[in-house]
């Protein structure tokens, strides 16, 4: 409905033409089989494409589609490289690898240990190492790769990666059955991204991480969510001690003192250890 409202003027006449308010819409006035269509922008987005759990049921409930997506980019966001991203990720990308799959990685900034990617799943021979030494030379690999449309994940490390080269790589991650993810730094959320889906990743208490969501398909998730990230080949001989995240207190010479637990291997401070008088 229209309301007219005629003003005249001595030149001349002019109408100007005013909408009325609509009306609030209720869902429920549409059919049912369209009602569940609808998506609400306050709400947690359904995928437009395959997804993988994480791994993380947490995690899983906060992201499109319950897990990491296909066909689309993800942007890891890490306050520094090679700290979080095999732990969050090392969950997931096992089931990736069939069939026929494989981890490719795009410039990392420290050579794959073998070794410790068997541990998670992660066989050597499944695993494509990429060295590509400029931001120019990763970007045209990562290019070619989802263009080749490959089976399993690619994991590229683009830390000065502009947002119409991502909107590039967005398009062909489209057509690419593989999860794709670009790991990033923290301060690269200063600046806009045509990723969908963009995952700040940060370490927490003990073996746990923090990781909150700035951008989804739905409201951001600016709360950090609380992983308890054990890597998978420390789960079996860790003692249940060194698992806890909180602070255990121990006795040195009679003295109660609190000790982060799972600070496994650190150097110890000079408060934390009573050395004997010598004799």
């Amino acid at each position: 409905m229209f309301y007219t409202v005629y003003a005249s003027h001595a030149v001349g006449a002019s109408m100007t033409t005013f909408a009325a308010p609509h009306p609030t819409f209720d869902p429920a006035m549409l059919p049912r089989h369209v009602a569940e269509a609808v998506w609400r922008g306050s709400e947690v987005g359904s995928a437009v494409s395959g997804t993988v759990s994480t791994g993380f049921p947490v995690l899983d409930a906060e992201l499109p589609g319950g897990g990491w997506p296909t066909h689309n980019l993800t942007e890891l966001l890490m306050p520094q490289a090679a700290l979080c991203e095999w732990r969050v990720l090392g969950p997931a990308l096992p089931s990736l690898l069939a069939p026929g799959g494989c981890v490719y990685l795009v410039g990392p900034p420290k050579q794959p240990h073998t070794s410790g990617l068997a541990q998670l799943g992660l066989p050597p021979e499944k695993v494509v190492w990429i060295q590509a030494s400029t931001p120019v030379d990763r970007l045209w690999v990562t290019e070619q790769l989802l263009k080749s449309n490959p089976q399993g994940a690619v994991l590229s490390w683009l830390p000065q990666a502009r947002p119409e080269q991502i909107r590039r790589l967005q398009v062909h991650a489209q057509s690419c059955e593989a999860a794709v993810f670009l790991l990033r730094p923290t301060t690269a959320l200063s600046s806009a991204s045509p990723a969908p889906l963009r995952v700040a990743i940060a370490l927490g208490t003990g073996w746990q991480l923090e990781v909150r969501i700035p951008k989804r398909r739905g409201a951001s998730l600016n709360e950090a969510l609380v992983l308890e990230a054990i890597p998978a080949g420390l789960t079996r001989v860790l003692p249940p001690r060194l698992r806890t995240s909180q602070a255990q207190p121990v006795h040195t010479n009679n003295r109660k003192e609190v000790v982060n637990a799972w600070a496994l291997g650190r150097i110890a401070t000079p408060s934390a250890v009573s050395i004997p008088a010598s004799h």
